[in-house]
């Protein structure tokens, strides 16, 4: 009998790793195809003229700083050269008069001598979002009512300004935000995380927006009218959310006003110089993705077919069949690669290391079905609000 027992087991566990085998190999089909389509989408999405300005109103660039970052300096000065004929005020906020950020302000001061420059250092907060209470801080000395919320390490080209208020202009926009492409610091990781948004989140964002699967808010750069950002009761309302961009984002829709991307790319600093750092940073936006749609976020199982199909070769023992499949998946994410290299000019930073890359991004997926929290600012915190469960 005890001979007979383990003969039925290994005959169950035969089946249900057949059966597995079955699941993702089905699961790496539809996902080569999902891969395949967001190739083509990808290339028409960029490929749309961006809107252009009926007229040029003067624009208050708002930037919360904290800490003397990677290349600030660049980052922020990539505002200040921009090829827009109206006037530009450009706003910095700290919650510290002695924050090392400063000096960068300085540095550009002294570049651009005459450039509306205003610093506002306020140490009042309004809930646990230290960034939209100083952003609040900030906006009480706006001179302009277009305004433009941007964080410290984006980089933006030349036509930015006019791109976001081409778009702004339109009937019933309410928000342009931007999708981004990551900017590399030194070291391995930092490849790492620029691999990770520039193959999978990019296109993932992309092919949700063009089959309406998607609505995004992006806090690195937002766009919105004073009148629209009164309309939805001002910025403190959004203190006590972690993704206040996606909140503020739904606001606006709520009150009948669309979000808009238009077809270009910011970039992003990658800065995560450890794997936990990474780590953290990906299962904090997975986990966002989740809190926000559930459904989506387990359907976008199938952005990950190069993982699939290996679970599908260890199931399978190694078949042919699922040999051939591995081969496919991997040959479509390298094209997905390639179309989104060539769409954003972001090149191939990381591009060697794509499989490591989908690996690990699958493992941030699944760990993001058994984490109810996030680190965020040192403080665990749930994935909306920003007061601890």
């Amino acid at each position: 009998p005890p001979l007979g027992n383990r003969m039925v087991l290994l005959h169950v566990l035969h089946a249900l790793a057949g059966a597995m085998s079955i699941v993702c190999g089905l699961g790496v089909l539809l996902g080569i195809a999902y891969t395949v389509a967001a190739s083509v989408l990808v290339g028409r999405f960029f490929s749309r003229p961006a809107a252009q300005p009926r007229e040029y109103p003067g624009v208050t660039v708002a930037k919360p700083l904290h800490g003397d970052e990677w290349q600030l300096v660049q980052h922020l000065e990539s505002f200040f050269v921009q090829n827009y004929p109206g006037p530009v005020q450009h706003l910095f906020g700290v919650h510290d008069a002695g924050d090392a950020a400063l000096a960068a302000v300085e540095t550009l001061r002294a570049r651009y001598p005459d450039a509306n420059i205003k610093v506002v250092a306020d140490a009042r907060l309004y809930g646990p979002n230290r960034k939209i209470g100083n952003l609040v801080n900030m906006l009480e000395h706006a001179e302009y009512a277009v305004l433009c919320l941007a964080d410290s390490d984006v980089l933006v080209e030349r036509d930015y300004l006019r791109a976001v208020v081409g778009a702004l202009q339109q009937p019933d926009v309410g928000i342009v935000t931007s999708v981004y492409r990551g900017v590399a610091s030194p070291g391995f990781w930092p490849r790492i995380a620029v691999a990770m948004t520039n193959y999978h989140f990019l296109p993932g964002v992309i092919t949700g927006l063009c089959i309406g699967r998607a609505r995004p808010c992006f806090g690195q750069t937002i766009a919105i009218t004073r009148a629209t950002l009164e309309r939805i009761g001002g910025l403190a309302r959004f203190a006590h959310h972690l993704a206040e961009d996606h909140a503020l984002g739904e606001a606006v829709r709520q009150a009948g006003a669309q979000v808009v991307i238009p077809p270009f790319v910011v970039g992003h600093a990658c800065v995560e110089e450890t794997f936990s750092r990474l780590y953290a940073h990906e299962l904090r936006w997975s986990c966002t993705i989740r809190a926000a749609d559930r459904l989506g976020h387990a359907g976008s199982v199938l952005m990950h077919p190069v993982p699939l199909a290996l679970l599908a070769l260890l199931f399978s023992g190694g078949t042919a069949a699922a040999c051939a499949l591995a081969v496919a998946a991997l040959a479509a994410r390298v094209l997905l690669m390639l179309k989104t290299s060539r769409a954003t000019g972001a090149g191939l930073r990381g591009a060697i290391w794509l499989p490591f890359v989908d690996l690990l991004q699958f493992f941030v997926f699944v760990s993001s079905f058994f984490s109810s929290h996030v680190v965020w600012r040192g403080t665990h915190s749930a994935p909306f609000m920003g007061v601890a469960a």
